[in-house]
C-alpha cells in the first residue's frame, strides 16, 4: 500500500471520525430530559436511514437486498443501532458522557477478540504492547474523571458502567460483522440505509411498548442535536468507519474510540471548563503513546503488504 494511499484510505477517515465523534457525547448528553432515550435513537437513525438513501440514489446505488442481505443488514442494525444505542443513553443518565467515552474506548478489546476468534485476523506484538500501553492510560483517565465527576449513588455507577460495557460488547459484534464476506457484497451504502432503516423501525417499536406513543421536545436545540447525530454523527462517519474496518481491521479501527475521549475531554476543556490533574495527563501521554504503538505496527505490516 503506498503512502498516498494510506493516508486516503486510512489516516483521513480515521481524522474525520474521530474529530466528529469527539463532539457527539455532549449532544447526546443534551438528549436526555423530555424525550425517552430509545425515541430519540428512534428519530436519529430514521433521519440518518433517509439521508444515506439519499446519498445512495444521488450516486446511483441501488437498494435492492437479497434475503440473506436483509437478514444480515437486520441483524447489525439491531446490534449497532438498536442495542448499542439504547444501553450508551441510557448509561448517560446515571454517569457523565466523558465516563462512557472512557468505558467506550475499551472497544478495542472485544474488537481484536472476536477478529481474531472468527477470521483469524493477525494480532501482532506491536499491536499488544501498544494496546496494552493504552488500556493503562485509559485506566488512569477514568480514575480521574471518577474522582472529579461522580455523585451518583454506587447503585447507579455500577449500573450504568453494566449497560455501557454491553453496549460496547454489541457495537464490538457490529463492527465484527464488518470483516464478514458478506459484507463486502453489499455496497456500503446500501448496507447502512437498511441496517439503520430496520435499527430505527425497532427502536420505535420497543419505545411505543415500553413508555407510548413519540414525544416531542419542543427546544430548537434538541432537534439540532437530533440532526446533528443523524447527518455528522451517522451518514459522514458510519460508512467512513465501516470502510476503515474493512481495510484495516475492527481491532485497529477501534483506536478511534481511544482517542476520542481524551478529545472529548479537550472540548470539554472549552466549553465546560474541565480541569487538568496530572493523573489525567499520564493517562493522555499513555493512551497517545500506547495507540502511536499499536497503529505503527498494524500499518507498517499493511504497508510492506
Amino acid at each position: 500500500m503506498k503512502a498516498s494511499q494510506l493516508a486516503s484510505g486510512v489516516v483521513m477517515p480515521f481524522a474525520i471520525i474521530t474529530l466528529i465523534w469527539s463532539s457527539t457525547w455532549i449532544v447526546i448528553r443534551d438528549q436526555l430530559g423530555v424525550v425517552p432515550p430509545s425515541w430519540s435513537v428512534c428519530y436519529r437513525f430514521a433521519i440518518a436511514a433517509l439521508g444515506m438513501a439519499v446519498l445512495a440514489r444521488i450516486n446511483g446505488v441501488s437498494l435492492r437486498l437479497g434475503r440473506r442481505e436483509a437478514i444480515f443488514c437486520g441483524l447489525m442494525g439491531i446490534c449497532q443501532f438498536v442495542l448499542n444505542f439504547n444501553l450508551l443513553y441510557r448509561a448517560e443518565a446515571h454517569i457523565t458522557s466523558g465516563l462512557c467515552a472512557l468505558v467506550y474506548a475499551l472497544l478495542i478489546i472485544p474488537n481484536s477478540l472476536m477478529a481474531r476468534l472468527f477470521f483469524g485476523e493477525r494480532v501482532t506484538g506491536g499491536f499488544l504492547a501498544g494496546s496494552f500501553v493504552a488500556i493503562v492510560g485509559i485506566g488512569c483517565l477514568f480514575v480521574n474523571e471518577y474522582r472529579a465527576s461522580v455523585t451518583a449513588a454506587p447503585a447507579d455507577v455500577v449500573l450504568a458502567l453494566g449497560l455501557c460495557t454491553l453496549a460496547v460488547l454489541f457495537a464490538s459484534i457490529a463492527n465484527v460483522m464488518q470483516a464478514a464476506p458478506m459484507a463486502r457484497t453489499i455496497p456500503m451504502a446500501t448496507l447502512l440505509v437498511w441496517s439503520m432503516a430496520i435499527g430505527a423501525f425497532v427502536d420505535g417499536a420497543y419505545a411505543w411498548a415500553t413508555v407510548g406513543p413519540p414525544l416531542v421536545d419542543p427546544r430548537s436545540g434538541y432537534w439540532l442535536g437530533v440532526l446533528y447525530l443523524a447527518i455528522a454523527g451517522s451518514v459522514v462517519t458510519f460508512p467512513l468507519y465501516f470502510g476503515l474496518i474493512q481495510r484495516i481491521g475492527a481491532g485497529p479501527a477501534a483506536y478511534t474510540s481511544v482517542l476520542i475521549p481524551i478529545l472529548a475531554m479537550g472540548i470539554s476543556t472549552i466549553f465546560e471548563d474541565y480541569r487538568w490533574t496530572p493523573l489525567a495527563i499520564a493517562g493522555v501521554v499513555l493512551a497517545l503513546g500506547g495507540m502511536v504503538i499499536a497503529m505503527q505496527a498494524r500499518l507498517r505490516r499493511k504497508t510492506s503488504s
